[in-house]
């Protein structure tokens, strides 16, 4: 090393301008950095703003080589795929690339609660994370939901960070360490970024586990198969503290035969009656108990448990009434991305034949034989919404000949074929099992224009 590189500053260069990369500019920048920002595209003005206030060089629209190759250290978007051709180049010249995470991490000794899985992440990350602020708890929230990792420990810190970690968050993530470790379960999902290979994903998924310590916890689904096939393969040093729908042995969560939700850990012990739970459905159940595992693990009180359990109002776009319009409840449950949270969704709805199903969007390698026996007992009618549907057209209408299915390609049409499919105590489910990006900028953007469209509907009555 030469002197002049001694004596530069550490040079960040962040790829990606959202969220994850603005609060890692920040971050890099608060530490005294040489930091510069570059994207594809073009950032939000928002963004945009923060970085010109805090004299943090950035470039929008395409990439500049020379700008990028010179990096000392490169956090990338989690959205940006391993495969990018300026993500190749830092690779084979050897230069570091981490996640925003990771970056985060590094800066800070609070602790760390994270949550993957296919499912249930969002809604478990955020009901552990209101557990902890009811109990008075310095609690943040980060990864998918909240504000960035990075930016939080460079310009709000707290003592706990609740963290929801995708599979792409999860790949450039090296020493980051867990405190507390869940992963809800593990399915068939964005495949088409693994190689379109499950045992990808699945590794991506238990890197979670990685640096976790002997007095760390992991909190996992003890029915998953995949979960134990990987278990079988992997090792942790953490305590384990496995739920389940029924008692077993060494299973630290479980529903009693008097329909109580059992939490059990070594220090505490907590009984909740399901009916009393703020979220219902099996799925949600499992949901509470990650949540209520992981607060008894940060010595909350039982007390405080039960009233959150009891009290939280739920997601946006998971399992969200959009209205009732003639007699017929409209469900907004744009974050089912991928074929199980539709099973999920599907599992919670009426035993008779009264549901029309919106399915649709961007394929991530979808496999629908899993929601296969629940189309067939609780589905009237499929509104496939998005700009390609041959393949829901081929596999439904295969296996399902006589059920009616409409196909639109866009969210007025979808929405005018349930409303003609659809009578007087229905209920309309928008649970598209794909991703939003063929006719939509987000899943978010997608609810929120399902319940505009619905809200439209009940405004003409």
């Amino acid at each position: 090393m030469t002197e002049n590189q001694s004596n530069r500053a550490h040079r960040l260069v962040v790829l990606g301008g959202g969220e994850s990369g603005v609060g890692a500019a920040i971050l890099g920048k608060a530490r005294g950095m040489d930091v510069f920002l570059s994207d594809m595209g073009r950032l939000a003005p928002h963004y945009a703003d923060e970085l010109r206030e805090r004299n943090i060089p950035f470039e929008e629209g395409g990439h500049t080589e020379a700008l990028i190759l010179n990096a000392d250290e490169v956090v990338k978007s989690p959205g940006i795929p391993p495969t990018a051709p300026m993500v190749q180049k830092l690779i084979a010249q050897g230069t570091p690339v981490i996640s925003e995470i990771e970056f985060g991490g590094r800066y800070t000794d609070a602790r760390m609660v994270c949550i993957t899985g296919s499912n249930g992440k969002t809604t478990t990350t955020m009901l552990i994370h209101h557990i902890l602020t009811e109990a008075g708890v310095d609690a943040g929230l980060a990864g998918n939901v909240g504000r960035s990792l990075a930016r939080q420990v460079a310009e709000e810190p707290h003592k706990v960070y609740v963290v929801e970690l995708s599979s792409f968050q999860l790949e450039n993530m090296y020493n980051f360490r867990a405190n507390i470790a869940v992963i809800m379960n593990i399915t068939p999902d964005h495949l088409d970024r693994y190689d379109y290979k499950m045992e990808n994903y699945v590794r991506a998924k238990f890197r979670i586990l990685q640096n976790q310590q002997p007095t760390d916890a992991f909190i996992y689904w003890e029915d998953d198969p995949v979960i134990q096939r990987q278990l079988m393969q992997v090792s942790t040093e953490a305590r384990r503290f496995p739920f389940a729908q029924h008692p077993g042995k060494e299973v630290a969560a479980w529903l009693d035969s008097n329909g109580r939700m059992v939490l059990d850990t070594p220090d505490e012990e907590v009984e909740i009656p399901q009916k009393e739970l703020a979220l219902h459905g099996l799925h949600n159940l499992f949901n509470s108990m990650a949540a209520g595992l992981s607060a008894c693990l940060l010595d909350i009180r039982k007390e405080d448990i039960r009233r959150a359990l009891c009290d939280f109002e739920g997601v946006p776009h998971r399992l969200e009434g959009a209205g009732t319009v003639d007699g017929v409840r409209w469900i907004n449950d744009s974050k089912a991305t991928n074929v199980n949270s539709c099973w999920y969704a599907l599992e919670s709805m009426p035993p008779s034949r009264s549901t029309v199903l919106i399915l649709g969007g961007k394929d991530k390698g979808n496999d629908y034989s899993e929601i296969l026996p629940l189309v067939k007992e609780k589905v009237k009618a499929i509104v496939a919404m998005g700009k390609d549907n041959a393949k829901i057209l081929s596999y439904f209408g295969k296996e399902c000949p006589s059920l009616p299915i409409d196909d639109t390609h866009s969210l007025a049409d979808a929405v005018e074929a349930c409303r003609a499919r659809s009578t007087e105590g229905d209920t309309v489910l928008l649970s598209p099992c794909c991703a939003s990006f063929d006719l939509f900028t987000s899943y978010e953007n997608r609810g929120d224009l399902f319940k505009a469209a619905v809200k439209a509907l009940a405004d003409k009555k």
